[in-house]
């Protein structure tokens, strides 16, 4: 079997089908793609809301609760509790399959009736403004991650406490604006760090210790500027460099910009892995086109795959013990799956959400422990076997389309005039940033944001330079967000010091920040390379090895192979 080019009905762009491609599609029974790799990614992400939350009333216990759903969307809300609890039934809702009527207008009504949980929330305790994550203990404004305790403005944080600003990092205390680090205590401003305690500064450093403003460095200590000091020396300069003034935090990063143009870098950080290419890699094997994932195997275009994910395709935001799954979003485990959203250990399932522990379902909402369920209705074995292919073959030959005239037969994803969410309230606005005129062209729904009538009470400008000027009746104080609403970056315009985040700011000696949470979210995933892959080769002088990396070509950055790389830093 060869290659083959297809046109993205989407983008309009070729993208390649390679050989594997095909055979995964033969192994899990479903035709190839009519959109290509970002395209799909990016509708996959129009199914996630982390952190555009509206105030409901639960249709059950009458409890005041916050949603990821807008009132505008007329869904039925119930609180997690109620959702999970046996005061209601997902069969009460099943119908009839219509083969009058695209099957995806059939699942949007189906959306509609049947009840949905206000937030993805499972043992939190003190952390009632988060969303999807496992065991949170006192935490504020964390989406996605487990076992965390007084973590706050974060984003897929695993197994840390004490911190805040953290972005896709695991096993951290004591820190403050981090991105894709591990490992870490007192580490301040840094990412693509491991091992590092009680530094500030860092990019792509090693079990280092005592080091400021620093790139490349490996089991190193009391450096600063990737210059050696004594410890001394280091101390004294710590203590002169006053961290708490927020203009000297801008000089510094703007010194660590600069420095960062000078040091090569590995050209991907992929670690004990093998035959895979991508970035953010680890303990992978055979996997390929794909980031911010560990332990995967055999596997092509993953988003953030955690703990053994097999045999599968386009999937993000995917964990534990997942195979065989293909244009899966935001689940966990399950086998021969494909075409869901919010899953979790289903098998033999096709067209879901927001389903658990289900067997041979299809089209289905908010089931839990059944099988041989079509749009809700209970089905016997041979029924059900008997009904899916005609299913299919309908879904074909009646395709849904779509505003923008986009065809969506059997085989495709969801379309994005079924997600529940509005563009900008979704996290495809974060990978894929649009304006509202850009994404109504494209054909996506958009979200005004309210009115808001904020009284400022301290204009960024204002704020004193530094943290030992700032005094304890800024708590709650309205502060206009340096970015005023200007950006893409679902600013809220305003934001407020809690009492815990200003005692945080003055133990550790870190200047106030200047935009709200949202926009600090965005300028961390921002530090991250584009989800791209670009050939290049090796710019070590002599060396003629050729990789894939998500360095751009007309980047500045001096990029290595992981040879000349090993030769130079370490």
């Amino acid at each position: 079997m060869n290659s083959e080019t297809k046109n993205c009905q989407n983008c309009k762009k070729d993208f390649i089908i390679e050989p594997e491609d095909f055979k995964f599609y033969e192994k899990i029974k479903v035709p190839a793609p009519t959109f290509c790799p970002d395209c799909r990614f990016q509708k996959r992400l129009l199914f996630r809301n982390n952190r555009v939350f509206y105030r409901h009333e639960c249709v059950i216990c009458k409890k005041s609760i916050l949603s990821v759903y807008s009132k505008k969307r007329l869904y039925i809300i119930y609180c997690h509790d109620c959702w999970l609890s046996d005061e209601w039934n997902p069969l009460d809702y099943g119908r009839e399959y219509d083969f009058s009527v695209p099957f995806f207008s059939q699942f949007q009504l189906l959306q509609l009736e049947v009840p949905r949980s206000n937030l993805y929330q499972t043992n939190f305790v003190s952390s009632e403004y988060c969303n999807y994550g496992l065991d949170l203990k006192e935490c504020y404004l964390l989406f996605g991650g487990i076992n965390n305790e007084r973590v706050y403005f974060s984003n897929q944080i695993f197994d840390s406490q004490d911190s805040l600003d953290i972005a896709f990092s695991e096993k951290i205390q004591f820190s403050y604006e981090l991105f894709e680090c591990a490992r870490t205590n007192l580490l301040f401003f840094s990412y693509n760090c491991t091992d590092c305690i009680d530094s500030y500064y860092l990019l792509d450093c090693r079990n280092c210790m005592n080091c400021f403003g620093c790139v490349g460095l490996v089991n190193k200590q009391y450096n600063i500027f990737n210059q050696q000091y004594t410890k001394e020396k280091y101390q004294e300069f710590i203590k002169s460099n006053n961290i708490g003034s927020y203009k000297i935090h801008l000089d510094n990063l703007e010194k660590l910009k600069k420095l960062n143009l000078k040091i090569p870098h590995r050209y991907a950080h992929i670690y004990k892995s093998i035959n895979s290419n991508g970035d953010d890699l680890y303990e992978v094997r055979n996997t390929h086109n794909s980031f911010s994932s560990r332990q995967a195997e055999n596997s092509k275009y993953l988003f953030f795959s955690r703990n053994n994910t097999k045999d599968s395709y386009d999937t993000s935001f995917q964990g534990f013990n997942a195979e065989l799954l293909y244009e899966i979003a935001h689940g966990f485990g399950g086998s021969n799956g494909a075409f869901g959203i919010r899953n979790f250990s289903n098998q033999d399932s096709r067209y879901n959400e927001e389903c658990h522990d289900c067997l041979n379902i299809f089209g289905c909402e908010g089931l839990y422990k059944k099988q041989y369920c079509i749009l809700n209705k209970q089905y016997t074995k041979e029924e059900y076997e008997d009904l899916i292919p005609k299913i299919i073959k309908h879904m074909d030959d009646m395709p849904y389309v779509d505003k923008k005239g986009r065809t969506y037969k059997y085989g495709e994803f969801f379309p994005s005039e079924l997600s529940p969410f509005a563009y900008n309230e979704s996290i495809a606005q974060e990978y894929f940033p649009l304006d509202k005129r850009e994404a109504i062209e494209k054909g996506y729904n958009w979200e005004d944001a309210e009115i808001r009538n904020y009284k400022i009470d301290i204009e960024c400008t204002d704020i004193p330079d530094g943290i030992k000027d700032i005094t304890d009746d800024i708590i709650n104080k309205v502060i206009a967000c340096e970015h005023a609403g200007k950006c893409k970056e679902q600013c809220t315009e305003a934001f407020r010091i809690f009492p815990e985040e200003l005692k945080f700011y003055k133990r550790m000696n870190l200047p106030l920040p200047r935009l709200c949470p949202n926009c600090r979210h965005y300028q961390r995933i921002n530090l991250r390379n584009p989800l791209k892959l670009w050939h290049r080769k090796c710019m070590k002088e002599g060396c003629q090895n050729e990789f894939e990396t998500t360095y751009a070509p007309d980047r500045s950055e001096i990029v290595y192979c992981e040879r000349c790389y090993q030769q130079e830093i370490y």
